[in-house]
Order: structure tokens, then C-alpha cells, then sequence
């Protein structure tokens, strides 16, 4: 998986450092989002804990000006982080109406967002609130490995392309049906994650056939490791890295057989249409 040298970069689409102020709904949970409603689970503390109070804010972001073209992830790879956003702006606002664009904030450590402060142990998450994705860049790689699978700028497209498409259903009046507090394997929750997953499918599809995107050169390679990345977040194999079992009645995104069957659903058909996981009993387990 490549960046084409020419291609712009919206460099915007990206701050870095800092978050926004507080109120705004519960975050929504990309990879640690997982692992936190497993541990409480197990622990029995509430996950919004994690998710809210104040303190922990870093200083005000600041725009990632350097990166202008596909050529500058060469010589500085946090460029990445805008290309992601920008293939992902680039579909989906002529995909929906209406369309308006999220940015991604990177932090490291912890981060004060308009869903509460958060710490880099939470994950990639996307907050309604203020219509970030946040990510702390180099806790990634570190997660993903913990996991038990490889960091790849393919793994970092398919989490980025997952909580973008939580966005999406912000924008759709979907992301409010994950706040029942329900969990297991056809839980709302499990649904709206399941959906994002094909979301992320949907738009990698259009991004490895799209001659003028700034992503190129998508081998089977990269498809292996994505696939890989979504069985590695699988509620199943995570629980049973945390030494506790299987229970699917906790399972808050879906079982690894059920995320690889929705991300492949999105990139085999490259239509939206096909992601309405809320009408269908089946879900892939």
C-alpha cells in the first residue's frame, strides 16, 4: 500500500496535541474501546469512568501544515494520518448528504475531548460530540501487537476507516442506537460496531480501484493484514487473551468471525447499502 506522490493532502483533517471541552455523549470505541468494556466487565467498573471527568488535557493542537502531497509520507510518516482522512473525506461527502467532515486529533498519552479525557489504554475512538476520531499515533502499532497481529499502514487504514465510519452514522441518527447499554452478540452495540467494520470495507474497496485517490497500490498482502487486524479485535479473541474465557453476552463490537464477515461484505460489494446490519439476523457468527 502506497501514497501517490502527487495527490493532495488535506492537511486540516489533522491536528495535533490537545482536545475539546467536555459534554457531548460517550465515546464510541475502536480497538481499546473493546478491551475496556471487556475488563470492566470482569471487574465491575463502569467504562464511562474511563471515558469522562476533567484533567489530563494537553495544549493546543496544531495543524499538520508540512504534509501537502502523497510524497511527503516519505520523508515524515505522521503524514499518513491525513492521507487516511483525506481518501476517507474524498468518499464518503460524495457517498452522503449532507455531508460534513470530521477531523482526527492526534495525542499521546492522554486527552481532554468533548466526551470526557481519555488515555491512550482506551484506542482509537471517534466522540459525537465534537466529531473527532481521536488516536494516539505511536500507542497504536503498540496495541495491534498486543493483539497479536502486525502494525501496518493497511491495519491503521482499516481502524481509521472503522471510526470514521462511526462518524457516518453520527451523521445518519445511527450512532444513538449504540447508547442502550446493551451488550452480546445482537446487541445494538455489537450492530452499529459491525457496521463500521463494513463502512471500513466499503471505503477501502473504492480507494484500491479509485485511479485518483491518493492510496495505490493495494496488494493481496495488504487485504491479508486487514482482515488479520479485524480477527485480532475480535471480542472473542480478546476475551480469551485476558486468560477469562469466551462470554458472549459481554461482546460489545462481535466476535472475530463476525467482523471479518462484515469488513469483507463492504469490500466485496463497495456499497453502503449493503452495511445495514440493524435489518438482518444474520450477522455472521
Amino acid at each position: 500500500m502506497d501514497f501517490k506522490s502527487d495527490a493532495g493532502i488535506d492537511s486540516g483533517s489533522v491536528i495535533s496535541g490537545g482536545g475539546g471541552g467536555r459534554g457531548g455523549g460517550l465515546a464510541v470505541g475502536g480497538i481499546g474501546g473493546v478491551i475496556i468494556a471487556i475488563i470492566a466487565a470482569l471487574l465491575g467498573f463502569n467504562p464511562a469512568d474511563v471515558l469522562g471527568g476533567g484533567g489530563g488535557a494537553q495544549g493546543p493542537g496544531a495543524q499538520q501544515t508540512q504534509c501537502r502531497t502523497g510524497a511527503d509520507v516519505e520523508r515524515d510518516p505522521e503524514c499518513r494520518w491525513p492521507a487516511y482522512m483525506t481518501s476517507l473525506n474524498q468518499y464518503w461527502s460524495q457517498t452522503v448528504n449532507g455531508y460534513q467532515k470530521p477531523t482526527m486529533r492526534t495525542f499521546s498519552g492522554s486527552v481532554q475531548t468533548a466526551c470526557g479525557t481519555a488515555s491512550s489504554q482506551v484506542g482509537p475512538f471517534y466522540c459525537p460530540g465534537d466529531q473527532k476520531i481521536y488516536v494516539d499515533t505511536r500507542f497504536v502499532g503498540q496495541l495491534l501487537q498486543q493483539l497479536g497481529t502486525e502494525s501496518s499502514s493497511a491495519a491503521e487504514a482499516y481502524i481509521v476507516g472503522h471510526e470514521f465510519g462511526h462518524h457516518i452514522q453520527n451523521l445518519t441518527g445511527v450512532l444513538a442506537k449504540s447508547q442502550d447499554g446493551k451488550t452480546g452478540p445482537t446487541s445494538n452495540g455489537v450492530r452499529v460496531e459491525l457496521q463500521a467494520d463494513c463502512y471500513a470495507g466499503v471505503w477501502f474497496k473504492w480507494a484500491a480501484q479509485n485511479p485518483d485517490d491518493i492510496i495505490e497500490n493495494i496488494t493481496q498482502d495488504d487485504l491479508n493484514r486487514i482482515v488479520d487486524a479485524a480477527r485480532a479485535v475480535g471480542d472473542d479473541h480478546i476475551q480469551q487473551q485476558s486468560g477469562g474465557g469466551v462470554h458472549p453476552d459481554g461482546w460489545t463490537h462481535g466476535s472475530s468471525k463476525m467482523r471479518k464477515y462484515w469488513l469483507a461484505k463492504g469490500f466485496n460489494s463497495g456499497d453502503p447499502n449493503t452495511c445495514d446490519t440493524f435489518s438482518t439476523d444474520e450477522l455472521g457468527q
